[in-house]
């Protein structure tokens, strides 16, 4: 039994190896049969297929034009001083300096005048006449020249009333002439005030005074 068994297993082997090189042995006729042709004159050509030749175009890079930066702005001039040459003044460190000489210094300011109290235009309450306007034409009197003339109007005086009441500084503002600025000056000295008030204390005020000079028909 041992004895058939052992020619099966050759056969079989060396079947499968005929198998194999049948068929490369057909695969390599149809290959030929494929590359080679039979012409009438019976000679043998032999074919090669050449290889596509791939040209290879160079591309060229493209250039961008850079644009040159423009030009730098000009300098804003500049004032130059005068290149004058000052000359230096020169110091003689080496002059003896006499301690015990007199220094001369310059005369001391003159003393602060005192000031005068401010005159105040507006205040709570501003001077008066005492007894009135009437007691200022009580001191009028009417110059002759100014009568016999015609003449009449209204003199405006200024002057300034100072804590006491006292009248000072009497300027003429409008004139009518004739002796009757003259007339209307002399009343007011004559007359009286009140002084004026500012917070609850008296002070100088510039007062304005109008004085009527009219003729009786």
């Amino acid at each position: 039994m041992l004895e058939r068994k052992k020619p099966e297993a050759d056969l079989r082997k060396s079947y499968t190896v005929y198998m194999q090189i049948g068929l490369v042995v057909t695969l390599g006729l149809m290959i030929l049969m494929f590359k080679v042709e039979f012409r009438k004159d019976s000679e043998l050509i032999i074919q090669t297929v050449e290889q596509e030749t791939v040209k290879m175009e160079e591309i060229e890079q493209t250039r961008q034009d850079v644009k040159p930066p423009p030009p730098p702005r000009p300098p804003v001039p500049v004032a130059v001083q005068n290149d004058e040459i000052i000359e230096e003044e020169i110091l003689d460190l080496d002059a003896e300096l006499d301690l015990d000489a007199p220094i001369d210094l310059p005369p001391p300011p003159p003393p602060a005048e005192e000031e005068e109290p401010d005159v105040f235009v507006v205040v709570e309450k501003r001077p008066e006449i005492k007894g009135g306007m009437k007691e200022l034409y009580k001191y009028i009197q009417y110059p002759e020249i100014a009568r016999k003339a015609g003449i009449e109007g209204r003199v405006i005086l200024e002057f300034v009333v100072d804590e006491r009441g006292k009248v000072s500084g009497i300027k003429v503002l409008r004139s009518v002439g004739g002796g009757l600025d003259e007339a209307a000056i002399s009343a007011v000295q004559k007359v009286k005030f009140t002084p004026g008030m500012q917070r609850g204390r008296p002070v100088k005020v510039r007062y304005t005074l109008p004085v009527t000079f009219k003729l009786s028909s």
